[in-house]
């Protein structure tokens, strides 16, 4: 096999020089940069949550943790057993007593309330998911859908809620 010639041909035009790629480091400083361009436009069109102004999601958040604890609790009290195993009373009690912490704090439009519901509702999503991916009837379908829509429905609005919990008061 012959050798190429890298010698320049006539009518092929100029020989360009190879584009140099800039260093990973700056790369990754201008895509920062972009990044925290675009949320800070993002940032910039939310409205603070007024005074006394409750949305909805968090509305729904705050009335399904004390639901999760009321029914719990409720649940404690009759003796009902879990898999033919009576639950861990202190177990039980630990869990309604976050759940109506968290009610709490999301009704007061506490940040760290609608956080740590948040992550309370992701590790929902994943774990039945998870129960999702091993059902093995109708049943258990049934229950594990609703269960990932509803909660991954309710994250997703709970994040602008955050948002607008830490956006800037603006003063009129």
């Amino acid at each position: 096999m012959g050798k190429r010639s890298r010698k320049h041909r006539p009518g092929s035009g100029p020989v360009a020089a190879p584009a140099r790629e800039a260093p990973p480091a700056d790369r990754m400083r201008r895509g920062y940069a972009r990044a925290e361009q675009r949320n800070a436009a993002v940032r910039a069109q939310l409205e603070p949550l007024g005074p006394d102004e409750r949305p909805r999601p968090l509305v729904a958040a705050a009335v399904v943790a004390a639901l999760l604890g009321a029914a719990n609790l409720v649940a404690l009290l009759a003796g009902l057993d879990v898999e033919g195993e009576e639950p861990s009373a202190i177990g039980v009690l630990a869990f309604c007593a976050v759940m109506f912490l968290a009610a709490v704090g999301l009704w007061q439009r506490r940040y760290w309330a609608v956080l740590g519901f948040e992550a309370l509702l992701g590790i929902i999503v994943v774990f039945f998911a998870l129960f999702l991916l091993r059902a093995s009837n109708v049943l258990a379908v049934v229950v594990c859908v609703p269960i990932i829509c509803g909660a991954g429905w309710l994250f997703w609005k709970l994040v602008r809620v955050m948002g607008r919990l830490q956006a800037p008061q603006r003063v009129r």
